[in-house]
């Protein structure tokens, strides 16, 4: 007859193969969008994953995602507690880069979309952090707008509506540069 410890450790090992397992890929998206850096993200997830072993034969099933994003975040705050604020971070470094839809443009089309690009970022890193996040995770990482508010501890509302600012404030400074859209530069 099994014990009530590895009763509980079995329950503990189905859980988090069921409800965590999953959504790995998913965490490791988010943690490299909080943290900048590839090696922070892994060091951020395996905090997350550590954490939600412990608590997995005690989670409901209801919303993984959202739990498992809620500790990612929690983990995030306890990790930067006491750190100084990150600096203004260079998206094109991150392999944040929008590409160009055009696989093989000419030098002039390269030379515009490299201008292009150039102040998309600088506009980007012009956004307020909380706008910067919301782009990051919904634009960059593909996230819903559900995950995305999942990971930041905000309503969806509160997602959709900095997203739509940010995107406006990109626009805006583009319009601001004579930059109209990919490769076309107004004169």
């Amino acid at each position: 007859m099994p014990s009530g410890e590895q009763v509980q450790r079995v329950e503990r090992e189905r859980a988090f193969a069921q409800y965590v397992v999953p959504e790995i890929d998913v965490l490791l998206r988010v943690a490299t969008s909080l943290t900048g850096n590839l090696a922070d993200a892994e060091d951020l997830v395996q905090d997350t994953l550590i954490r939600a072993y412990r608590a997995a034969d005690r989670f409901d099933g209801r919303h993984p995602r959202a739990w498992l994003l809620t500790i990612l975040r929690n983990a995030q705050r306890n990790r930067v507690r006491g750190r100084r604020p990150e600096l203004l971070r260079d998206p094109d470094t991150e392999g944040h880069r929008i590409e160009e839809a055009n696989p093989s443009p000419s030098a002039e089309g390269e030379a515009l979309a490299a201008e292009f690009d150039a102040v998309v970022a600088e506009a980007f890193a012009k956004l307020p952090r909380h706008m910067r996040e919301v782009v990051e995770l919904v634009d960059f990482d593909g996230l819903s707008y559900r995950e995305a508010a999942d990971a930041l501890g905000v309503p969806p509302g509160t997602v959709m509506s900095r997203l739509h600012r940010a995107r406006q404030r990109i626009r805006r400074y583009l319009d601001d540069r004579g930059v109209s859209h990919r490769g076309q530069v107004s004169t």
